[in-house]
C-alpha cells in the first residue's frame, strides 16, 4: 500500500474542485497507478458486481482527451461564446492526467438477469458503486498532493474515447476526472446547517 502524506477526514475536508492544476506531481506514475488500482479493488459495490472500470490518461493521452472534448463542445457551442469553454479546456491540459470512469454494462445486465426481482434497481446500484469509487479516487489524490474536479462531458465525447483507446463497448463512460499540481486554491465554500440535514434518534 502506498504511504498517505494526510489523514483521512483532513483529506475530505481539504477536497474541493480545482481548476488550477499544472502539469508536476510529487509522486511518479507507478504510485498513481497503485493508487487507482487499490480504489478499484477495495471501491464497495453491489452484489460485490465490482463493474467499474477505469482508464488513466497521462502525457499526450490526457492532452487529445481535452483536444476531442473541445473539438466536440465547438460544434454545439457558438464561436461567439467559446471564449470561458476554450479556457476552461486549456485549464484541463495543463494538468498531469484525467481519470475516466465506465461502468461495465455487461455485468449489470447480468445481474438483473440472475436476479430479476432487482432487475430495476441495478442501474442504481451501479451509479452508487460508481460514485464512490470517484469519491475515493478524489479524495485519495488529494491526499497525495492534487487538484482534481469531476467533469461530466459524456456522451459528446463517448464514441471518440471508445474509438482512440479501444474502449470495450460495454464501457458506459460516467465522468471524467482531469488532476495536477494545484497552482491556486478554490474560494471559500458555504455549508448549510448540519442541523437542517442531519438526524439522531437515540
Amino acid at each position: 500500500m502506498i504511504q498517505t502524506k494526510q489523514d483521512f477526514f483532513t483529506a475530505v475536508k481539504e477536497r474541493r474542485s480545482y481548476y488550477a492544476i499544472s502539469k508536476e506531481s510529487d509522486i511518479s506514475d507507478q504510485q498513481i497507478e497503485e493508487l487507482l488500482a487499490n480504489a478499484i479493488k477495495y471501491a464497495p459495490t453491489s452484489f460485490n458486481s465490482q463493474s467499474g472500470r477505469v482508464v488513466l490518461l497521462l502525457g499526450e493521452n490526457h492532452d487529445k482527451l481535452w483536444n476531442i472534448t473541445e473539438a466536440a463542445l465547438r460544434e454545439i457551442v457558438p464561436e461567439e461564446n467559446f471564449g470561458p469553454t476554450a479556457q476552461k479546456m486549456e485549464g484541463f491540459r495543463k494538468g498531469y492526467g484525467t481519470v475516466l470512469f465506465f461502468e461495465d454494462l455487461s455485468v449489470v445486465k447480468s445481474l438483473q438477469e440472475q436476479f430479476p426481482t432487482y432487475a430495476d434497481k441495478f442501474p442504481d446500484y451501479s451509479l452508487q458503486s460508481s460514485g464512490m469509487l470517484q469519491y475515493i479516487v478524489w479524495t485519495a489524490l488529494e491526499i497525495e498532493g492534487f487538484g482534481a474536479s469531476l467533469q461530466h462531458y459524456q456522451p459528446l465525447i463517448d464514441e471518440a474515447v471508445q474509438k482512440i483507446w479501444g474502449i470495450p463497448s460495454d464501457w458506459k463512460l460516467l465522468a471524467q476526472m482531469p488532476f495536477g499540481k494545484p497552482t491556486a486554491h478554490p474560494g471559500e465554500k458555504e455549508f448549510q446547517s448540519i442541523k437542517e440535514r442531519f438526524k439522531v434518534f437515540k
